[in-house]
């Protein structure tokens, strides 16, 4: 949680407002703020306080759906770990179900453009989990979010796709490949973030710890990214990569050496290699 904790703090230029650092700092009028829906979250320590059944309800008395508020608490109550981001998942999941249900698709659009980051971190989820959606539908729906000013969105966008970015890897890997020519940088870095090997938070794949160079092109495509973000994520998947095929990262990183003096290359190579030159 550590990594992720520096990575949301560091990452956090967007939202002016200034976060407390300390779930006892955050003021009671924020609080209520975050929980009505009216403001975003400005730290990591805000995003975890938020509490999303409080935020749910208010949600859905805002957009007259209050019929969908038991069915979505006896799910969450079925959780057999009630964490932040399995309530988070939970509740979008239960939108998703509701909207398919009752044939209500203005629900879906209006939490995806919600004042409240939390509501859009749950519009992911009815992204993600959305059966009815190739992975190329699935990427396409989601690389909206991915761009999206506010970090927690950002980092819950690739965490609602990740599952299916696995089943389907070959053809993610063939679509974020493109996602690496962007012009925003939170789409460049989603294209790395989503497929680390084993990531944060997240199920690991398998299939990229066991055979790293599958995703070469997109790692190459990005090795001397000028924006740090994608820089850190480079060097974070390296990393990953590094910990069952260390052979992969040090090849890769000598070449890299040779092809791309400039220092962000020079960056990525020294985080890519923290572990195994410790």
């Amino acid at each position: 949680m550590s990594e992720l904790t520096n990575q949301i703090e560091t990452l956090n230029t967007t939202i002016k407002r200034k976060g407390a650092r300390s779930a006892k700092d955050i003021p009671s009028s924020i609080l209520e703020q975050l929980n009505k829906g009216e403001i975003e979250s400005a730290s990591l320590v805000e995003w975890l306080a938020v509490n999303q059944i409080v935020l749910l309800e208010n949600l859905l008395k805002e957009l007259n759906r209050t019929e969908y508020l038991e069915p979505i608490l006896i799910d969450i109550s079925s959780l057999k770990k009630q964490t932040v981001n399995a309530i988070n998942e939970a509740i979008g999941t239960g939108i998703l179900k509701l909207s398919a249900l009752n044939n209500d698709l203005s629900i879906l659009s209006d939490i995806s453009k919600h004042k409240s980051d939390l509501v859009r971190c749950w519009s992911a989820y009815t992204i993600g989990k959305n059966p009815k959606y190739t992975i190329e539908e699935m990427l396409e729906q989601i690389q909206f979010l991915a761009a999206d000013k506010h970090f927690g969105v950002r980092e819950i966008s690739w965490l609602a796709v990740r599952s299916n970015i696995v089943k389907n890897l070959d053809k993610s890997l063939e679509i974020l490949l493109k996602w690496t020519l962007n012009k925003d940088e939170n789409i460049r870095r989603f294209a790395t973030e989503a497929i680390r090997p084993r990531g944060v938070w997240c199920e690991h794949v398998e299939a990229l710890k066991k055979k790293p160079e599958l995703a070469f092109k997109i790692l190459d495509s990005l090795k001397s990214d000028p924006s740090k973000y994608v820089q850190d994520s480079v060097g974070n998947w390296l990393n990953d990569a590094s910990k069952s095929r260390p052979d992969f990262v040090k090849d890769l990183c000598k070449k890299w050496q040779t092809e791309s003096t400039v220092k962000e290359t020079a960056y990525i190579i020294k985080k890519g290699l923290r572990t195994i030159e410790k």
